[in-house]
């Protein structure tokens, strides 16, 4: 099989992983600071994005490796 098959599989990875990250931290990151300014909460729902951010993003990844790791055997 052909290394750029291999590398655009790659490619194809870390895009999605980098959105699966960056999209739910740039959400919870507006809402909490929306939030932070409507209700003067100061930092305290920004936080609370944040963790929220990383706990989605977590399943998010762990969900699309397992994809991706049986894609990549059906790949051999």
């Amino acid at each position: 099989m052909s290394d750029r098959k291999y590398y655009m599989f790659g490619l194809k990875i870390a895009g999605d992983f980098g959105i699966s990250i960056a999209a739910p931290v740039v959400l919870f990151a507006l809402l909490g600071q929306y939030l932070d300014e409507k209700y003067n909460t100061g930092p305290w729902l920004l936080i609370v994005g944040f963790v929220l951010a990383a706990a989605i993003s977590a399943k998010l990844i762990y969900k699309k490796a397992k994809r991706y790791g049986d894609e990549y055997q059906k790949m051999k």
